[in-house]
C-alpha cells in the first residue's frame, strides 16, 4: 500500500540529482567556452589585465617548482632501483630500461604532476575565488560584464593550467636524464643505446597521447574546481559543499582521461 509513493520520491530524487549532475557538467563547459573567449581576446594580454595574469603565474609556480623537483627525481631514482634490481633477479634487464620509461614518464609522473598542481593551486585559487564572491558587486558585475571573471577567474584558471603543464614537462624531462644516470652513469657511450630505447617507447601515437594526456589533465584541475564554486550560491556552507563536488568531479575526470590514455597506449 505504501510502497508507490516510497518509489515514487525515490524517482523523483533520482531525477533531481540527475539535473544537478548534468547542470554540473554543463557549468563546466560553459566556463570554459566563455573562459577561452577571454583568453583568445587581445585586450587579455594589455596593460593591467596581462600584469595580473603574469603575476598568478609566477607566484603559482615558481614557489613549487623547485622542490617538486628534487621531490621527483627521488621518488623516480627509487623506483628505478626497485625495476632495476627486480629485472636482474629475474634475468629481464634488457626490457629494465624501457619497463622505466613507460611506468614513471607515462603513466606516474604527469599524473603526479598535475595532482600536485591541484592540491598546491588550482583547489587553493577556487577557494579565494569562493570568498570574493559574497562580497558586494561580484554577481551584479558578472552579470553586467562579466568583468570578475577576466580579472579575478581567467588569471587563476591559466596559472592553474600552466603550472601543471610546467610540472609535468619539467619533472619527466628530468626523470629522463636521471633514468639514463642511473643505468649508464655520467657517461656519453650509453647515448645511441638510450636514445634507441625511448625512441621505441616514444612512437608518435604515443607521444601524441601523452601530450594530450598532459593538456587535458591540466585543463581538468585547473577549471572543474574553480567552476564548481561559481555555479554554487555565494555562501560559506554551499562554498564548500560546491568545493567537495567539485573534487569529485576532478577525480572523475581524471579517471576517464587516464583510462583513455591507457586505451590508447596498449590496445
Amino acid at each position: 500500500m505504501f510502497a508507490a509513493p516510497s518509489i515514487q520520491e525515490a524517482l523523483v530524487e533520482l531525477a533531481r540529482a540527475a539535473k544537478r549532475a548534468v547542470a554540473g557538467w554543463w557549468g563546466i563547459v560553459r566556463l570554459g567556452a566563455q573562459l577561452l573567449e577571454m583568453a583568445l581576446t587581445p585586450s587579455t594580454y594589455s596593460g593591467e589585465a596581462w600584469r595580473n595574469l603574469a603575476q598568478h603565474i609566477v607566484q603559482d609556480t615558481t614557489p613549487m617548482l623547485a622542490w617538486f623537483t628534487v621531490l621527483t627525481t627521488l621518488i623516480s631514482l627509487i623506483v628505478i632501483r626497485i625495476v632495476m634490481v627486480t629485472a636482474v633477479s629475474y634475468g629481464l634487464t634488457q626490457y629494465a630500461l624501457e619497463m622505466v620509461v613507460r611506468v614513471l614518464v607515462l603513466e606516474l609522473i604527469p599524473l603526479t604532476a598535475v595532482l600536485f598542481a591541484a592540491l598546491r593551486c588550482t583547489i587553493p585559487n577556487a577557494a579565494e575565488v569562493a570568498a570574493l564572491r559574497p562580497h558586494e558587486g561580484w554577481e551584479t558585475s558578472v552579470s553586467a560584464g562579466r568583468e570578475p571573471l577576466r580579472r579575478e577567474v581567467l588569471p587563476r584558471v591559466v596559472s592553474g593550467l600552466f603550472s601543471a603543464l610546467m610540472l609535468a614537462a619539467v619533472s619527466c624531462t628530468v626523470t629522463l636524464v636521471v633514468a639514463y644516470l642511473s643505468v649508464y652513469g655520467p657517461v656519453t657511450s650509453g647515448l645511441a643505446a638510450y636514445t634507441r630505447t625511448v625512441g621505441h617507447v616514444f612512437n608518435p601515437a604515443v607521444s601524441l597521447i601523452l601530450g594530450l594526456k598532459i593538456v587535458f589533465l591540466g585543463i581538468a584541475v585547473a577549471l572543474v574546481p574553480m567552476a564548481a564554486v561559481l555555479d554554487a550560491a555565494p555562501t560559506r556552507r554551499r562554498a564548500t559543499s560546491a568545493e567537495l563536488r567539485g573534487l569529485v568531479r576532478m577525480f572523475v575526470v581524471i579517471l576517464l582521461i587516464e583510462a583513455a590514455s591507457l586505451v590508447g597506449n596498449y590496445y
